[in-house]
Order: C-alpha cells, then structure tokens, then sequence
C-alpha cells in the first residue's frame, strides 16, 4: 500500500511538471523576444489583448481619478458643500475606477506580471494629459519629457517582456506555492516586513521609504494573488472547472487581506507627504516588487537571454525616470480665497488694522468702537 500511495503521488508530481512544461513556451522556435515580424504578434495575440487591457484600465483609472478631483474642487467652489460622497460626479469616477481595476485584474490573467505591471506609469503620465486638457493645469517642459519617456520605456517593456505562455491551472499555483523559491521569498519578505513595522509602530519612524516599502511587500502578494484567480477563472471559462479546488480561496482571501493592509499604509504616507513625492517612490518600489514576484514565483525570465532582460530593464528605467520627471515640483492647487480682502475695496484706502499684531495683547479681537466709529465717519478713511 504505501509503494502504491508512493508511485501515485510520483504520477502526481511527474503530471504537475508535464503540465508546467506543456504551459512554458518561452524560446519556441520562430518567436523570439523583442521580433517585431507578424509571427511574433500572432503568437502573443492573448499577451497583447492584456497589455490593451492593462493600457486601458490605467487609463480609465486616470480618467476617474481627474474626475474626482473635478468634483472635490466644484464642492470646494460652493457657499454649503456637500460630502464628496453625495456627489453624483464623484460616484461616477468611482465607478470608473472600479472598472479601470478589473480591467487591470483581467489583463494579470492574460498577460506575465513582468509585462503588466510596469504599464502604471500610463495612470500617471495619463493623468496629467487629462489634467491639462480637461482642467486647465500648465504643461511643463519636464512633463512632455516625461511623456515621452514613459511612452518609450512602455514600448521597449511590450517587445521585451517575456512571451512566457502558462495556463493557470490550480495544480500549477499549487506547484509553485510549494516551491522552495517562493518559500525563501515569503520567508524574507515577512521577516523584511517585520523589522520595518517595528521601526513604524514601536519607534514612530513614518520615513516615506519605509512607508512605502510595506505597501510594495504587501503588493507582491496582491500582484501574485490576483494573478492566481484572474488565472484559474480564464482557466474555468476556457478549460476546466478551477474554483473547486481550495487553493484558489486562499489566494482570494490572500488578495483581499494584502489589498486592504496595502490601502492603509497608502494613506499613511499621503497623508504625511506630498501627492508629488508619494506618487514616482510608490511607483517604482510597486513595479520592482511586482517584477520580482513575477521572476520568483511565476518563473517568467526562465530561458530569457540576457539582451532581452537588460532591454527589458532599460525599458523599466525609462519608465521610471518619466514618472519621476511628471510629479516632479508640480503645483499644488490652489482654490479662492472665500473671504473678502477689505484693504483692496474699490474706492477706499484702509489705514487701520483689520487683526491686530499676534504680539499684542488684544490679539483676537477686533478694533476698539471708538476707531470703527471714527475709520466710518470718515476721519480714517478717505474716499
């Protein structure tokens, strides 16, 4: 019985890997990384339907974040605002941010991590498109060069990101889940994130890199997570049935769990820093974290030459350099003074002081009557 149990869980192992090799086609025969020929489009037209779905949903994320803002500053503009949540504009950006996430989610299940996550830079450098179109916001000269960057690097990362086609199948995730890479990663990874929420909650270190590097530990887990079941749920529509087996709930729960952390420490750091500084470090240290989960657990540079991993890289560079050239010193916003400047009425010359010196000691209150009397009847004022 037990060289029976033995010889089926041998067939189970040697299945696992015939089903991984069968899923790997990096380096087939006539489709190289970075070939622009039309045999390398037609054998990575699922690969680009994700990267249009990725492309799209960054979009529409920045659509709906440019939206929101629209909608906090015509709240701000009012004599009574409203709540944000009461606005109709706002629950539509929210709608559409939404949809720019499940796009992003979709395109996880078509396409390698290495390939979609470095397209967020199209959020950013879409955004302030929309922001200056839409808004009004100046165009600066390091924005346009920016653009260009980002649209450069985003070019380079779709024709030498890995073509590595897999089948995400449960036997695979659990294949890898098992695997003493990942182990040694999750292993590392928590212990990283331990010292720093140390630092964070025990001594009060609220650096931004700390900050930031929790949210790109715990991304790695979203990234890897929402890889997972957007896999298994494109495997059940065009294959097999998935949502049976119990590793896809773990990877669900993992999802939810890792997101919600992932939001929190996000908030921490915008609210200590500046949108500007939190916007490129978040970026960068996402997509690098992202890449490496991908390279680990999903194996996607395996067989990849070192040409097409260094142009890869450029590309990423590139990317992270337009980013970082966007959000660089830009402006903040700066809404209308809601009070009226009494010293440039058309008409009067103001002598008195509307608010005395902080100073003195009738700081707070206003002018005696006897100066308001006399600044009304004339003798202050001069028309």
């Amino acid at each position: 019985m037990a060289a029976l149990a033995l010889g089926d869980s041998g067939d189970a192992g040697r299945a696992a890997l015939d089903e991984l090799s069968r899923n790997f086609t990096y380096g087939a025969q006539g489709g190289g990384n970075g070939s622009l020929s039309g045999a390398w489009y037609r054998r990575n037209q699922i690969h680009l339907f994700g990267v249009l779905l990725a492309i799209l949903g960054n979009l529409v994320i920045s659509v709906s974040l440019n939206i929101q803002k629209y909608s906090h500053l015509r709240l701000a503009h009012q004599e009574a605002p409203r709540p944000f949540f009461r606005s109709p504009l706002w629950w539509g950006g929210a709608v559409l941010m939404a949809l720019g996430e499940a796009g992003n989610c979709a395109a996880y299940g078509l396409a390698p991590v290495t390939l979609v996550a470095p397209l967020g830079c199209m959020s950013v450098t879409g955004s302030v498109f929309i922001s200056v179109m839409f808004l009004k916001e100046n165009l600066r000269a390091s924005d346009l060069l920016g653009m260009t960057l980002a649209f450069a690097g985003s070019y380079l990362l779709v024709n030498f990101a890995p073509n590595i086609t897999q089948a995400i199948s449960a036997r695979t995730i659990q294949y890898y889940f098992v695997g003493w890479q990942f182990l040694i990663y999750v292993i590392l990874e928590i212990l990283i994130f331990c010292i720093l929420l140390y630092f964070h909650k025990r001594k009060g270190m609220n650096h931004i890199v700390i900050l930031l590097t929790l949210v790109a530990l715990l991304a790695s887990l979203t990234v890897i997570s929402v890889k997972a079941v957007s896999g298994m749920i494109t495997f059940s529509v065009m294959d097999k049935m998935q949502l049976t087996y119990p590793i896809f709930y773990i990877m669900f729960i993992i999802m939810i769990a890792s997101c919600v952390f992932q939001v929190k420490f996000l908030n921490q750091a915008t609210k200590l820093y500046n949108t500007a500084t939190v916007v490129p470090v978040n970026h960068i240290l996402f997509t690098t974290s992202a890449i490496i989960a991908g390279i680990i657990f999903y194996k996607e540079f395996l067989g990849a030459a070192f040409l097409t991993i260094f142009i890869y890289f450029f590309g990423c560079f590139l990317s992270f350099l337009g980013v970082f050239l966007v959000t660089r010193n830009r402006e903040k916003e700066h809404l209308p003074q809601s009070y009226i400047d009494f010293g440039n009425i058309p008409g009067k010359q103001m002598l008195d002081k509307i608010q005395p010196d902080s100073n003195g000691l009738s700081y707070g209150t206003l002018p005696d009557g006897s100066d308001s009397t006399k600044s009304q009847s004339g003798e202050k004022k001069e028309v």
